[in-house]
């Protein structure tokens, strides 16, 4: 039986007013009422053909659709449509489509295949219909937490600051994909440095726990005044316990005769700054074929003294290029932040640094400076009992010259001290060269402390930590972009895992006919595409937008093509990944992970 159209079954349900109006042609009434299609008679085939009544013009002043719920066929309100012989198909009748847990054909078709969970892309509790809540009606962007959402790793593609200003909004470099190139080689010349080993060596190869030593203090002019009259040598070492990389400062021809002069390292093992080089243990040894004493603390690779990182002393020839005449004030400053921290923690536990000089404080980065040779001297100079309030204010001065040296250029500005100081006020302001003279003044006052110094220059202290915050910022967004990376490497992990896995070849949800075929044909719709001239095309923008869809599931489909052009495939990206997951988790069952 054949169906009537919907063009004569409008001409059947007219009026016979309507069927005299068009044989006369007369022109339309303006004021006659708007055509409203009901419900079409087939969709109901047993519904009989019945002419539908027109609307009246009266219900113009109905009152508007508002849906507020599902209303019921039992409701007392008088229904729009009175006829109880036209099939009763409101729209009040029929719930409201609310997304819940949906399923591809291809799933759908094998209803004895358990899907996993991993594979929803919605929730079990279905959103509710922002049309059914009036409180959130137009701001349906700020749904709370039942609404729809998907796991954490399908959106984490929103960069985070701060942002380069001088692209526009659609441009990308591939340095925003990856950490900036002066951060990456120096982190790959730290790396090396860490593993540099020296070949047919003539040093011990064992110190305690230590081995693999290799020298790091190569300088011939050693002032050895600073350690109280013995020669000091620097010495990176693997501990054989951890595996971790130490630094072992070697105190040559020191003779231990009191135990107890040793144990004050103890209390240094307690010093936990920043700016303080960590000290971790502290030994005597005879492998030198005399009696050492080895002190071990972090090690910090490519680390520089001050001395040499600012060619303090040296003739402007043998600089270099890039060098400057003076440290900047700004750098400066930061040093002595830095610096006065570092005493702060120090003094606050009742210690004294007493090694603070331009060849022992190390600069570890950039404009970042750390106290080394700490707490040799306790043990060097234990007879020598002194107060440790008059070590401290030893300490204020000792810091004031470092920062003197440094302006001024000069190796040692406590040999003539007026001399420097007129060279320092060149190139810098009155309260850069007030903090110095006060430093230097602390012995003829009993009552300057490292507290007091510090709330001298608290907008100075203000100023340099704005400063590491903004670097902390900037540190953080390069992390946050490596995690990124981190997530594209673990998906195309999988891709390697399940792509051409010879033991499978007579496997047939393996075979070229499998259901992970289409896997194989994704790999090289990523990696190995060609343009027209059958040349290979590096396009890293094409590879990380298609990662990124697979990793997201996207809905958006693809067409892949067999490597020898006879089969076609259009899938979508939730697909490839329901099949990436499910072969990894087959391998990872059947499999030994080690991880």
């Amino acid at each position: 039986m054949r169906l009537p159209s919907p063009l004569s079954m409008t001409m059947e349900a007219a009026t016979p007013d309507d069927t005299r109006s068009s044989a006369n042609k007369k022109p339309l009434s303006v004021d006659s009422p708007s055509f409203n299609p009901s419900a079409p008679s087939f969709l109901s085939p047993t519904a009989p053909k019945k002419a539908i009544p027109a609307i009246s013009p009266k219900f113009a002043n109905a009152a508007p659709f508002k849906p507020q719920g599902i209303i019921s066929r039992s409701s007392s309100t008088t229904p729009f449509r009175q006829d109880t012989r036209t099939p009763d198909r409101l729209v009040a009748d029929v719930q409201e489509f609310v997304p819940g847990r949906r399923l591809d054909g291809s799933v759908a078709s094998e209803p004895d295949r358990p899907v996993a969970p991993v594979f929803d892309s919605f929730p079990p509790n279905a959103a509710p219909s922002p049309y059914l809540d009036p409180a959130i009606n137009g701001t349906t962007f700020y749904q709370n937490a039942a609404a729809f959402q998907q796991p954490l790793q399908y959106h984490l593609y929103a960069p985070i600051g701060p942002y380069s200003n001088n692209m526009q909004p659609y441009q990308r470099t591939v340095h925003d994909l990856f950490i900036p190139n002066d951060i990456r080689e120096e982190i790959h010349k730290k790396l090396a440095a860490s593993l540099q080993i020296l070949p047919n060596s003539q040093l011990p190869t064992h110190i305690e726990n230590y081995h693999s030593l290799v020298p790091l203090d190569t300088s011939n002019h050693k002032r050895p005044n600073i350690f109280g009259g013995y020669a000091s040598w620097v010495y990176k070492a693997q501990s054989s316990q951890t595996g971790q990389f130490y630094v072992l400062r070697r105190i040559e021809g020191f003779r231990l005769t009191n135990e107890q002069a040793i144990r004050t390292v103890q209390a240094w093992k307690q010093v936990q700054c920043a700016s303080v080089v960590r000290i971790i243990d502290a030994f005597t040894n005879r492998g030198f074929a005399d009696s050492s004493l080895f002190f071990v603390t972090d090690y910090h690779p490519l680390a520089q003294t001050l001395a040499e990182h600012h060619h303090i002393g040296q003739p402007r020839q043998s600089r270099g290029r890039n060098s400057i005449d003076h440290v900047p004030e700004s750098v400066l400053w930061s040093y002595v932040c830095q610096i006065a921290s570092a005493l702060k923690v120090i003094h606050g536990n009742k210690l004294a640094a007493r090694v603070l000089d331009i060849t022992k404080v190390l600069v570890t980065g950039k404009n970042r400076v750390r106290l080394n040779g700490c707490a040799v001297l306790d043990v060097v100079q234990f007879d020598n009992q002194v107060p440790v309030t008059q070590l401290q204010k030893q300490d204020l001065v000792n810091f004031g010259l470092v920062i003197l040296s440094l302006g001024a250029n000069v190796t040692d500005a406590s040999q003539n001290f007026a001399r420097a100081m007129d060279q320092f006020k060149r190139h810098y302001k009155p309260e850069l060269q007030d903090a110095v003279v006060w430093l230097y003044s602390a012995m003829q006052n009993t009552e300057r402390s490292i507290d007091q110094f510090i709330t001298m220059i608290a907008n100075q202290m203000i100023n340099s930590f704005d400063g590491a915050l903004h670097n902390d910022d900037a540190l953080y967004s390069n992390l946050a972009r490596e995690v990124e990376n981190g997530r594209l490497f673990r998906l195309m992990a999988k891709l390697g895992f399940i792509n051409e896995r010879p033991e499978f070849d007579h496997d047939r949800q393996w075979s070229e006919n499998g259901e992970r075929y289409y896997l194989k044909l994704f790999r090289d719709y990523v990696f190995h595409q060609v343009d027209a001239q059958n040349r290979p095309v590096i396009d890293l923008g094409h590879v990380l937008s298609c990662l990124n869809k697979l990793d997201a599931g996207s809905d958006e489909r693809v067409m892949l093509i067999s490597r020898d052009e006879q089969n076609c495939f259009v899938v979508s990206y939730k697909e490839l990944k329901k099949g990436v997951e499910s072969a990894f988790q087959d391998l990872a069952k059947s499999g030994r992970r080690l991880h």
